[in-house]
């Protein structure tokens, strides 16, 4: 399952990426609010996404939104199995995935314009975890400090 969560300054990107994931059929739940709420805190629903992908973290993915999509990379990483990544480019975008086998990508609302999020998102969610040793080793290694 794919679970989308946006604080205030990520809510309009948000709504745009769900138009388009449901263009192209592609499942979601969001559990940001419903509407735009001024001045509600990002690590509420980083955290509520957080916790859906955790579990199933092999299975489940989440998009989070925020103005500079930090606080909610931050607030996200803080839960055991979340692997979150700013995604600011499409390098960035399959690299968090296919090295870091990252299931959380976190956008900047206030940066990105919704076209060059949704190819972000295309990425994220059609690249896979190459599975290499080295990346794994890595992935082990990170997971140390859960």
């Amino acid at each position: 399952m794919l679970y989308l969560g946006a604080d205030h300054a990520g809510f309009e990107l948000k709504e745009a990426v769900a138009e388009y994931l449901r263009y192209i059929n592609t499942p979601f739940e969001d559990l940001s609010s419903k509407t735009m709420v001024p001045d509600d805190d990002y690590p509420e629903i980083a955290h509520a996404v957080a916790k859906k992908v955790a579990e199933d973290p092999e299975k489940s993915r989440g998009i989070l939104f925020c103005g500079s999509g930090i606080g909610v990379c931050i607030a996200a990483n803080r839960h055991p199995q979340i692997r979150a990544g700013i995604g600011y480019n499409l390098t960035a975008a399959e690299a968090m995935r296919k090295d870091d086998d990252a299931n959380i990508l976190c956008i900047a609302g206030r940066v990105l314009q919704p076209d060059f999020a949704k190819s972000i998102v295309k990425k994220f969610l059609a690249t896979k975890f190459s599975g290499e040793e080295r990346h794994i080793r890595r992935i082990t290694e990170i997971e140390k400090y859960d």
